[in-house]
């Protein structure tokens, strides 16, 4: 396995102290990178195996944080913050902007290629950097087929994938549809993977704590979405041309 370092970082976003988590693979060139953002619960050690998952694949990965170092176990108080944040662009593009600026001030980061990977409030945070004209190599969510401004779409400069589970009453059919017409219509090379039978968060592992209304675990989706996000990687920000002999 390659040998990775990981750290803390602490960075000011939303009037909040974040402390996101950093992940390096080996050596000292320059790679492409990956923005990683969390469910709505916050930065959680799900989310900091994931980074550190991308890099040993060999990107520099930022796991960013929502809620300023806190995890938010109590759903009440997770909507509390997250309702008001999902309805307001500005405030996740200031989230996304902040975080985005601690991974391109990374000496190891190419600030020319990096791509943004989220999951429900972090997948929105990451499409509202696209829809801010955000120069991204790909985004990629998974449970955020959330839509935007009229017309704001059309600053989205790379590739969006976007994955949802069948059964998601987060985000229902009529929420899918509005998205993907949003993409159409922007002329947005865009694809949805529906995993059949899946619940919202269906890819993130079973918690001890309350959780709202329509959240399942399905681990058999929950690997292959995780290939997906890999394989839009490899095809749009690929390391291979890094690794030289």
């Amino acid at each position: 396995m390659t040998t990775i370092t990981t750290r803390p970082v602490e960075y000011p976003a939303d009037g909040l102290t974040m402390i996101g988590h950093l992940a390096l693979p080996a050596g000292v060139d320059r790679r492409p990178a990956v923005l990683l953002g969390p469910e709505g619960m916050g930065l959680s050690d799900v989310e900091r195996r994931r980074a550190d998952a991308l890099a040993e694949l060999g990107y520099v990965a930022l796991a960013f944080d929502l809620h300023g170092g806190r995890y938010l176990g109590d759903p009440e108080e997770m909507l509390a913050r997250c309702l008001p944040l999902l309805a307001d662009p500005d405030r996740m593009r200031g989230i996304g902007h902040a975080a985005l600026d601690v991974l391109r001030a990374e000496p190891r980061t190419d600030p020319d290629r990096i791509a943004a990977v989220g999951y429900g409030t972090g997948g929105a945070v990451g499409l509202e950097l696209g829809r801010d004209g955000v120069s991204l190599r790909a985004i990629g969510t998974v449970n955020a087929t959330t839509t935007g401004r009229p017309g704001e779409a059309a600053r989205i400069r790379c590739p969006v994938w976007a994955g949802v589970g069948s059964e998601d009453p987060i985000m229902p059919p009529a929420q899918r549809n509005a998205f993907t017409a949003e993409m159409q219509a922007a002329g947005i090379d865009w694809r949805l993977t529906v995993y059949g039978g899946a619940l919202h968060a269906f890819h993130h592992p079973p918690v001890d704590h309350p959780m709202v209304p329509g959240v399942g675990y399905h681990p058999q989706h929950a690997q292959r979405a995780w290939r997906d996000v890999v394989d839009l990687l490899a095809e749009c920000l690929p390391v291979t041309e890094d690794l030289g002999a």
